[in-house]
């Protein structure tokens, strides 16, 4: 008789098979935003078993049980990363084994809470600032919202700040300006493909022919919109790591240093202008910059292999500034200035690289240097550029007609 009881009890228990547990009998954290009126075994499992449902470690279940496929976010470059170490394995990691543990893994996917908000009972829609979170300094990304990085001194460790870091503040986007956020052209379903954006230019925008640099077929067969509509780009024309450990000569650096590190890091020059040009993997000339030309310095008191300033890569990459502006440079701007093209002149130098103790010529001579999945113009496409004939010369004129004009009517104003 006392086992039948036992078995009626277990029969009627909350616990059985196939009934929900009472969660809220000790746990208090209320379901939020788009996942409103859920069980909670629609993410933790019927007994409650998943206990982080959005982890990578795990395959986020309790995500993708419902949003299938977008497991696939953690074998992509945001979760893996793959670009990022093999280019420090070819450089820093040659001379330091560890430099990506201890350096580089602070930005990388690892949970749909990464993107969706820290408090998993709150997922919302990711934000600017939740890409920014790793799309930050450097990055594409701050450019967009009208951020450029500062130097690394302390000295200019100051005015307003975004992510924890001080930046420079910039025209921002022109999309920015209007209220699009990045999902606008980065959708979930993209990113989990492997995809950098799900939308391009010409998704939303068709060439004007009213445009005078529109009308110029070598401008719409073999430039990307972004080449001319780029206001302006974060760069970084050497990258220093600067291997320390524990040696007294840190407190020499007053430089933006991290305690945790062994390394202090600083750059020879940024700037934020026009960002050079070259070719894409498509052939179409872009925006490029350094990304990086690397420099590493072991100064510590015990270097078994003493060295300062060993270039270690001198690399470029094509990208996408996120600082479209609806104007343009003058025509000159382009087919003038050879240091656009990396081509510059050797007595135009302002930089003595080589005086500096630097093994490079200069940040932009194509000697020595390369981009990554692209390459540079050459000095005989260059040089064609730079001929002036009939049709040149129209545009040109017109060009500056409209400009004066533009300038007479507001001034009448």
């Amino acid at each position: 008789m006392r086992a039948l009881i036992i078995l009626l009890l277990l029969a009627l228990s909350p616990l059985a098979a196939g009934a929900q547990e009472d969660c809220g009998a000790c746990h208090r954290d209320a379901v939020q935003g788009v996942h409103r009126g859920l069980e909670c075994s629609a993410c933790h499992g019927a007994g409650g078993e998943i206990a982080r449902p959005s982890s990578a470690a795990g395959g986020a279940p309790g995500c993708v049980s419902c949003h299938e496929g977008f497991d696939a976010m953690f074998h992509g470059p945001m979760a893996t990363r793959e670009v990022e170490r093999r280019f420090v394995a070819q450089t820093y990691g040659r001379h330091d084994p560890g430099f990506f543990d201890n350096n580089c893994s602070g930005c990388h996917v690892s949970d749909c809470l990464d993107c969706h908000g820290e408090k998993g009972h709150e997922i919302a829609r990711p934000t600017g600032e939740a890409c920014l979170s790793c799309h930050k300094g450097y990055f594409v990304g701050w450019d967009y919202f009208g951020r450029a990085p500062r130097e690394d001194h302390q000295r200019y460790q100051r005015g307003p700040q975004a992510q924890g870091e001080n930046y420079l503040k910039m025209r921002p986007d022109l999309h920015a300006e209007i209220g699009l956020q990045c999902g606008e052209c980065h959708s979930m379903a993209s990113l989990a493909a492997g995809e950098k954006a799900s939308k391009g230019c010409a998704d939303c925008h068709r060439p004007d022919d009213g445009v005078i640099e529109h009308r110029i077929d070598a401008h719409r067969d073999k430039l990307e919109c972004y080449a001319c509509h780029s206001a302006w780009a974060a760069q970084e024309y050497g990258t220093f790591f600067l291997r320390l450990g524990d040696a007294e000569a840190r407190r020499h650096f007053r430089l933006r240093q991290d305690p945790e590190s062994e390394y202090v890091r600083s750059a020879y020059l940024k700037r934020q202008d026009a960002p050079p040009l070259g070719l894409n993997g498509a052939g179409r000339v872009s925006p490029v910059r350094p990304q990086f030309i690397a420099f590493q310095s072991d100064l510590r008191e015990d270097a078994p292999e003493a060295g300062e300033n060993r270039l270690l890569a001198a690399r470029w990459k094509a990208f996408f500034p996120h600082t479209v502006r609806s104007g343009t440079v003058m025509c000159e701007g382009c087919h003038e200035d050879g240091r656009r093209f990396l081509l510059e002149k050797e007595e135009d130098r302002i930089y003595g690289l080589r005086r500096d103790g630097l093994d490079l010529d200069s940040f932009w001579s194509q000697k020595g240097q390369q981009v990554e999945g692209g390459g540079f113009l050459s000095a005989e496409r260059f040089a064609t550029m730079r001929e002036r004939g009939e049709a040149y010369s129209r545009a040109y004129v017109e060009k500056w007609k409209r400009l004066i004009d533009r300038v007479a009517d507001s001034s009448r104003d």
